[in-house]
Parts: C-alpha cells; structure tokens; sequence
C-alpha cells in the first residue's frame, strides 16, 4: 500500500512465503504457540447451531446444510476462532462474538498468545487463507479438507500486544468504511435494476405514447393498455411451446465444437442465452437422441428458484427438460416477446403449483396473456428498450466495478496491515473525514 500509508523502519526477511519481509522487531513462530485447538463436543440443544460464513460466525443460516448430528457438534465459546476446513467454503471463518456449536469440519482455536480481534484480520487475511488451503488433502482435485495439526504449524507473526491492538483497530475502523460503501453501491444496484424493469414494464404494457387512449385489458396485473393494442395468449403468437430434454446417449455430449445444450445455471443477468456450459453434437440432433431448436426462440425456466427466469437465444440451441421453449410467429417480434415476458416473472412464480416445488410447464406457458400492438410499433418499443437498457447496463457495470476495486483494496489493506507492511501504531480516529474520498483515493 502507498500513498497515505508509512512503512517501518527496517525490515527483516521472515523466511515464510506468504509473509515476505516483516518489520525487524517481529518474529515468525508456529500458529501453535498462539492458540489451543477447542475439541469438545457438544449438542446443538444444549449450544445454539452456528454458521461459519465468509461474513464470520453468525446464528446458523435458514439455508444451511443440516445434518443428523445434532448432539457431535463441536463448542465455540465467544472470541474462539472459528475456520471451516474444507477448501470449497474459502474464507469462511472469523473470532466469533456468540456462544454455540458449529460442525465437526471446523476448527476451532482458542486465542491464548494473540489478540482475539488482530487474529480475526490474520487468519482472514487472502494470504494465511491460501496458506491455511494449501495444507489440505483430499481424493478431489478441487475439494480437500485441512486438518488442525497442518494450520497449528503454519508459521504465522509475533507481534508486540500493543501494536496488535493498533492494528485491529484501524482495520475495524477502514474496513467498515469499506464495507459502508460497498453495501450503497449494492443498493444503488438493486435501484438501477428495479427502474430498468420498470422502463420494461411501462414500455410492454402502456407502450411509448402518453397521451394514447387507454381500455381495460381484463387482466388483473395487467390494468389499462393502449385502446388498438391487442390482449393474446401466448398461444396464439407461438409456433412452438415446448419443455427440452436430456440426451439418453452420455456420448451425444460433446467437449468439441457443438451445439447449446442450455440449463437454468447457465442464465444469467442479461437477456441473450449464450455459450452453454454443456454441448451436445451434431450427429446427437441427426440420430434423433437431443432435440434442436431455431435460433430467435424465447426461454423461460419453467422449475426451482429461478422459475420465471427468461431469455432469448440468437443461435440453434438445445435445452434440458427444465426450459420451456416458445417460438414466436409472425404476429410478434421475438425481442418485444422477450421483453414481455420478462415482466411477467411474479405471474409466472403465481401461476406454477408454488404450494410444492414450482412448476411452470408447457401448458401453462401457453396461457400466459401477453398485450402487443402491431409490428411497427413493437419495433419502436424495441428499440427504445434496447437504448434504455444499454444505459442502465453501463452504470450497472461501473457500479459493480466500484465493488470490485472496494474489495480489492480491502483485502490488499488487510494483508498489508496484519503482515506489517504499513506501519499504524500511531494511527488514530480521525476527528474529521470524508471516507468515500479517503478510501477510493
């Protein structure tokens, strides 16, 4: 870190990789004449389930995984710190401030050399996170778990108490500014997209004229529409509504050039379906084994969390049992298609049997009431929504590379603070700030 940050005086090398050079009065010992490891067990009646999250230790999540073990939990006592072991939950950890029990794949270590508050910014550090990792082992290639003896010999800083205490206070203090700003340009995010679909919204369903008169569509959500546009179901306007389907021959999938063969992971914020994780060949679709579709056609997640979900694809593409697929005909255009239902996510979450897992299928699909004028007009709508979008998309797109550079620079502060990179042992609140200038600078 440069620029408003001063460095020690002298440096040492620390003999350790992943902590490079270190002021000259700190030293490198083993993780293990800091901590003890908290082994006992106990039951989630007895202690209250915790999550071990990327955010730190919190009351156990309505989403977690739960398992059968109840009563072989480990115990977390306030300011123990907490580490998930499996390498896909990276990041998961923290000094927790509850009382509780977590699972037995995480660590727990009791502080005993070390501040609880400056381990918390430690041992959260990207740097001790992919040394923790590095450690593991496992059958997976990707997934491996790292056990308690290989993180108590990690070799990590002796710090002075005192400049320990700094530390974790100014990290407290500039990370939550961090935090602050990242948590309004998420905000603003979810503003930007709330008015993008309201610009859709508006467009599809009230058109681009003020002044137009208005009829009453005779449909609930819809309200009043343009007098001369016309109230249709899907039906009517499709020359196909169909669900995909999932090749029986493992062989029809290909790793060469193929066709989209799409899933609902394969959606994503924008309205063009492209590049599928999955391929299917060429001689699948020609031994009548996957299915094939034109190119221009309408998909729309027809089960799960994303059902309603809606995009278009510009290529021939094929598609798993979950999609339903419409192909527009010549009575409306496939973008002002697109945009329509694009609106209509909520009436379609309505419209499926919600009391047990979502279904929206074909049949449903064809019900669905779209409002539309004629071909010209669509066009207009079209281009006008194209136009807005693409704006919307741009500060879309600046606000989520503002969180990006935030989060960057929150974990380069972290590491260059807790490895002692820069020198804060004379750092104090300021008295007056303007944060937003202070951290983007």
């Amino acid at each position: 870190m440069s620029g408003r940050y001063k460095a020690y005086g002298e440096y040492k090398d620390s003999g350790v990789e992943w902590l490079g050079e270190i002021p000259k009065s700190w030293k490198a010992k083993r993780l293990a004449a800091f901590f003890e490891e908290r082994r006992e067990k106990v039951s989630d009646k007895d202690y209250s389930p915790l999550s071990v999250t990327m955010k730190g230790i919190v009351p156990q999540l309505e989403n977690a995984a739960k398992t059968e073990a109840g009563d072989n939990r480990k115990l977390v006592l306030k300011n123990d710190f907490v580490i998930n072991s499996r390498s896909d939950r990276k990041g998961s950890s923290g000094v927790s401030s509850l009382v509780g029990s977590v699972s037995l794949i995480s660590i727990v270590m009791v502080p005993t050399r070390i501040y609880p508050y400056f381990a918390h910014h430690l041992l959260r550090s990207y740097s001790f996170q992919e040394e923790f990792y590095r450690y593991g082992k496992g059958i997976v290639a990707d997934l491996w778990s790292t056990n308690s003896s290989e993180m108590k010999n990690i070799l990590i800083p002796e710090v002075p108490m005192r400049e320990q205490e700094a530390i974790a206070a100014f990290l407290d203090h500039e990370t939550a500014k961090i935090d602050t700003l990242i948590d309004k340009q998420q905000q603003l995010i979810e503003l930007l997209k709330e008015k993008r679909q309201a610009v859709i919204s508006h467009a599809v369903t009230k058109g681009l004229d003020p002044d137009v008169p208005m009829k009453d569509s005779g449909v609930e959500w819809l309200g009043e529409v343009p007098d001369h546009w016309v109230i249709s179901q899907i039906k009517y306007l499709s020359s196909f509504v169909g669900t995909g389907g999932t090749p029986k021959n493992p062989e029809s999938f290909t790793d060469l050039d193929g066709i989209d063969w799409f899933s609902p992971g394969d959606f994503n914020s924008s309205l063009i379906l492209q590049d599928a994780n999955k391929k299917i060949s060429k001689l699948s679709i020609r031994n009548g084994d996957a299915k094939i579709y034109p190119k221009n056609s309408i998909v729309v997640i027809g089960i799960g969390a994303t059902l309603g979900k809606v995009a278009l694809t510009e290529n021939f593409f094929s598609c798993n049992q979950q999609i339903n697929i419409i192909v527009p005909n010549e009575k409306i255009n496939f973008k002002y298609l697109a945009y329509s239902l694009s609106n209509q996510v909520e009436q379609m979450q309505q419209a499926s049997n919600a009391s047990t897992i979502g279904i929206m299928n074909q049949e449903k699909t064809k019900k669905i009431w779209i409002v539309f004028p004629k071909k010209h007009e669509q066009f207009e709508i079209v281009k006008f929504i194209s136009k807005k979008t693409t704006e919307f998309d741009l500060l879309l797109n600046w606000s989520e590379k503002q969180i990006q550079f935030l989060k960057e620079r929150r974990t380069a502060l972290i590491s260059a603070a807790v490895t002692g990179k820069i020198d804060v042992r004379d750092w104090q609140v300021p008295v007056t700030q303007t944060e937003s200038d202070e951290v983007m600078a």
